[in-house]
Formats: structure tokens, sequence, C-alpha cells
């Protein structure tokens, strides 16, 4: 079956529309619906050299399934964006409500069934704050809307790189307030759904095998340089290994281990994942080793979520240089994902 990838495309004033018309052009194995302003997708089109006919308005996401292949359906939710509200690298208030707006509604296609999966472009966090749209005036993320719009219990930020892939246990918090975020359950959390989505992705087979990161450096010396790994991570490791053999996953886990030799290990395919225990600890790994293909994966929601792990660029819009690899990534994995039986049967409940 043909996957249905809904792309919500981002910021209109950064690369999200650039990287998604060049990724979706060159797609295979599914079939790819944007949500979005027209006037940015045919404007992206334009600087990347794919015919701007091949982008259409459609009335609804069904019809977008059945257009004549290579041609994309656009959803445009409310009013087309006036030129200046979507002028390269100069984000606008309405800017910023639009990027709100497409998420909002490429996520209802896929909880509905009208797509499978969700694909989204690099948002501007500050302009969807600031434009005054309803429930933005919180927003900090992808991963922590969907959360509260899908209503789901538990989520996981994770980022899928063919060099390495990571799961998060705290995710946009400043650094001082992490160390009284790691909890036992936290822990169990990000490494359950790290071993859930191995399973889910892996194309080879075999039991996936997992490592934990320390926080502290050398994981703590035994509580010389810290307590969370004997207070929180080695705990959380335990309840980890209990719910991944109640879901009847395969996957082994190790840890704590100390950051710095958890993530070289990783890297080197040692082990098949890491769990990080807050932002900074996966991401500069992640960016070293697969900088502009890794994935951001959003873990633990009903639906599948994929994204580029890069941001909106803005000095780089409008000049068809942006690299399309990791929204390339983002689509065949968000393909890989929804196509796995675990996708249809798993749900955001402890388990």
């Amino acid at each position: 079956m043909t996957a249905r990838l809904a792309i919500s495309i981002g910021c209109p004033c950064g690369v999200g529309p650039e990287v998604s018309v060049a990724a979706a052009s060159s797609l295979r194995g599914a079939r790819a619906l944007f949500v979005g302003d027209l006037g940015a997708i045919r404007a992206a089109a334009r600087v990347c050299r794919v015919r701007e006919d091949r982008f259409v308005v459609v009335p609804e996401a069904a019809d977008a399934w059945h257009l004549p292949k290579g041609l994309f359906g656009v959803l445009q939710p409310g009013r087309a964006l006036a030129a200046t509200d979507r002028a390269a690298g100069r984000p606008t208030r309405a800017a910023g409500a639009a990027q709100l707006a497409w998420i909002d509604a490429a996520c209802d296609l896929v909880r509905r069934g009208d797509a499978d999966a969700l694909v989204t472009g690099p948002v501007s966090k500050d302009a969807i704050a600031g434009s005054g749209a309803p429930g933005a005036r919180g927003f900090l993320g992808h991963t922590e809307h969907l959360q509260r719009r899908l209503h789901a219990r538990e989520v996981v930020m994770a980022f899928y790189g063919e060099g390495l892939v990571t799961s998060l246990v705290t995710t946009h918090l400043p650094l001082a307030k992490v160390p009284p975020a790691i909890t036992k359950a936290a822990v169990a959390r990000a490494t359950y759904w790290l071993a859930d989505l191995l399973v889910r992705a892996r194309a080879r087979g075999g039991a996936p095998k997992l490592v934990v990161c320390g926080m502290n450096p050398h994981a703590g010396e035994a509580g010389r340089l810290g307590h969370e790994e004997t207070r929180a991570i080695g705990p959380g490791i335990v309840l980890a290994r209990e719910r991944i053999a109640r879901a009847g996953l395969r996957a082994t886990v190790a840890g704590p281990v100390p950051a710095e030799s958890a993530l070289r290990l990783a890297a080197a395919g040692t082990f098949d994942g890491a769990v990080a225990m807050y932002h900074d600890q996966a991401t500069i790994a992640m960016k070293l080793t697969s900088f502009g293909e890794a994935v951001n994966v959003s873990l633990g929601l009903p639906i599948v979520r994929t994204s580029v792990d890069h941001g909106t660029a803005y000095d780089r819009a409008g000049k068809g240089t942006a690299d399309p690899r990791g929204m390339r990534g983002a689509l065949a994995l968000a393909t890989r994902l929804s196509a796995s039986p675990r996708s249809r049967t798993t749900r955001s409940r402890p388990r």
C-alpha cells in the first residue's frame, strides 16, 4: 500500500517550502500532500527548478491521492498569504499564525485517517509564539504542541540518522532545570520508545541494543560527581527493561554509561541507539555524525510524525541552495514507519 504523507511546510519565510518541494519531487513509494500556502510553495518550486504547475490546490485531502502521477495536492487552510508575509528571511505575525494552522491541519488529517503520517518542515518558535494566534503563546516546538493536541499521555523526542539514533529524556528545558526532570519514569519512557522505534524502523532482524547515557561526567563516579545515575537513571533502566519485556519487544539495554563513551559506541555501531539525558547531549553528537541527514521523530504519539533536524535557515531562504537531504530522510522514515505493523497497533499509553 502506498503511504500517504501530509507535509506541513514550516515557516513560509524560511527554507521549509524549498526542502519540502525538492524532497517530494523525487519521492518514491509514497504520495505527498502539502499543507501550506500555494504561493509560498510555487515560489519555492521556482528557485528549486521544479515545475510550478505540479502543485495544485485541492479542496479535500482525498483528492490529492488521486491526482495524476507527478502532481501534488496543496491543502491551504485559511486565506492565502500576502507576498510580504512570505518574503524570504522576514517572518511576520501572519506567517507565524499560518505555520501553526498548517501544523494543526496536517496533524488532524493523520488523526482522522485521511493521511498515514505527518512530516513537518522547520518552524520559527518565536514567530508562532508572537503571532497572537489561539494556542500560540506558549509554543515550544512541534513535540510538545502535538502532545497536547493529540492528548498523548507521553511523548519522546528522538533523532534518527544512519550513523546514530538517539532519544531524549528531557527536551526544551534550560540546563538548570534538567536534573530534577530526570526521573525514573522519564528514563524508562525514553528508553522504551527508542526500543519501539528501532524495532519498527530496522531493515534487518535481530534484537536492537540500546545504551543509556549518564548525566554527569563519568556517569557520576558512584555518586562522587552527582547522584542522578543512582537516584533515577539506573532504576529507570530497570523499569524500562520490564516495560520492554511486557510489550513483547526484543531489545537489550545497557547503562548508565558515561555519555562520551555511550554516544561514541553507538555511533560506531556497538549499540543501535542511545538514550540521552538532555537536548544538547543528543544533538551535538547527532549533528557531528549526521548533520543535514538526521530525522527528528516524535515517539509515543498515536500518529507517525517525522521532521527535519534543522531550523528555518532564514539566511538561505529564497536562494534555492537549501539542502533537502533531511526532508528526504523524514519522508523516507515516515513511509517506513507508517508501513510497520507496530505503527498501526502502538498507542500513547504506558505498558
